[in-house]
């Protein structure tokens, strides 16, 4: 993985000095029977350039190939740090917890990070990238394109709030004690339903539609026939099924009232483009600000003449957003294989912290404590 941080700021250099030659003929790009882009194939998503532009770039939408190599040396050093071997001899962690190695600088710049762990993944088993975009020649300091800032638009004052709250929740620190009695309103642990959708497994930490970057599980598979492109994300192994337009078929989205935690995809080529029009989701909450039942996501996938596919999204949500927002990234192609993420196989700790939960709640409030088995 080092030596392939190296070999890219050489590649980095290069791409662009490169960026005067005329781009490959179009009959370079690998194509179906029909003479569609073939988009069937493994893809590595993963990337240092963040969603968002950070505040020291300001106005400044492009990085200079000493800043992208300035970026990947950072990374190359964090990676080094946070996947050393933990001495066999430490000491058992602070009360309360520690952090995870190296994660809260990569993660938050330098923040606190991972206070209350217990002990979790090193950096060796994650996976964010060792290089940046570049996309026609250019090295993008976000991958968020509109608005022009660069960052998120500002949600909505209900939006916000249910954000605001959501958080609060989750980053209330476990001290012992069923706090949640003392408040108004469902509690955290009432039952399977009251967990982070994450955390039940039933969507990914990358998003599905649009699906982002993260710190592991980033490859994508992408199946193509003349009728249904199907997109497999590693992350939660969650397979979406598009819909596809042509020869005067009719595919239409269902009614509003019908939701599902993918959405309903409906696909067409545009040129050598295949757009998905995304809507029909599950309203969530997520580190994006999730969205509410009116979120709409356009993609648009470009296979280009490299094997890689430029992937760029639109997001409208007039419910949580006060505008839409729009990003790109490379997809690029690998002959890697992608295996199944089995994210709740054979896991205890559900029952374990409803269980918990009964307990905590029996002694808060003085009653007898419940069998547990």
């Amino acid at each position: 993985m080092m030596t392939r941080t190296g070999c890219i700021l050489t590649v980095v250099l290069f791409a662009l000095a490169c960026v005067a030659e005329p781009l490959a003929q179009e009959d370079s790009i690998s194509r179906t029977e029909s003479g569609r882009p073939d988009l069937t194939g493994t893809y590595d998503a993963a990337t240092l350039t963040p969603l968002e532009r950070p505040a020291q770039f300001g106005d400044i939408a492009f990085l200079t190939p000493e800043e992208a190599k300035a970026m990947a040396d950072r990374e190359r050093g964090l990676q080094e740090k946070g996947a050393s071997r933990s001495a066999s001899d430490r000491e058992a962690p602070p009360e309360g917890g520690s952090k995870v190695v190296g994660l809260e600088e990569t993660v938050t710049g330098g923040n606190e990070f991972g206070a209350g762990n217990v002990g979790a993944y090193n950096l060796f088993w994650m996976d964010r990238g060792t290089d940046v975009n570049i996309i026609d020649g250019k090295i993008p300091t976000s991958i968020l394109v509109e608005p022009g800032n660069g960052r998120m638009p500002s949600m909505t004052p209900e939006a916000q709030r249910k954000f605001t709250s959501q958080l609060v929740s989750l980053s209330r620190p476990n001290d012992g004690t069923a706090w949640w009695v003392e408040t108004d309103g469902p509690g955290p642990y009432d039952g399977p339903e009251s967990l982070p959708l994450r955390e039940r497994c039933l969507l990914g930490f990358t998003g599905v539609a649009p699906t982002l970057p993260g710190l592991y599980n980033n490859f994508k598979r992408i199946v193509q026939t003349e009728d249904h492109v199907v997109i497999l994300l590693e992350m939660v192994h969650d397979a979406r099924i598009v819909r596809l337009k042509q020869d005067g078929r009719i595919v239409e989205h269902p009614g509003p009232e019908v939701q599902f935690w993918l959405g309903d995809s409906i696909g067409w080529w545009e040129d050598d483009t295949l757009v998905v029009d995304t809507t029909n989701l599950v309203p969530q909450v997520s580190l994006q600000g999730g969205g509410s039942a009116a979120k709409h996501v356009v993609e648009r996938f470009t296979k280009l003449p490299s094997g890689d596919v430029l992937y760029r999204f639109t997001v409208e949500d007039e419910l949580t957003w006060t505008a839409p927002w729009t990003g790109q990234y490379l997809w690029r192609a690998s002959d890697e294989s992608v295996y199944e993420y089995a994210c709740h196989e054979g896991n205890y700790a559900m029952e374990n912290v409803l269980r918990g939960a009964r307990l905590l709640e029996a002694e808060a409030l003085g009653q007898p404590l419940p069998e547990i088995r």
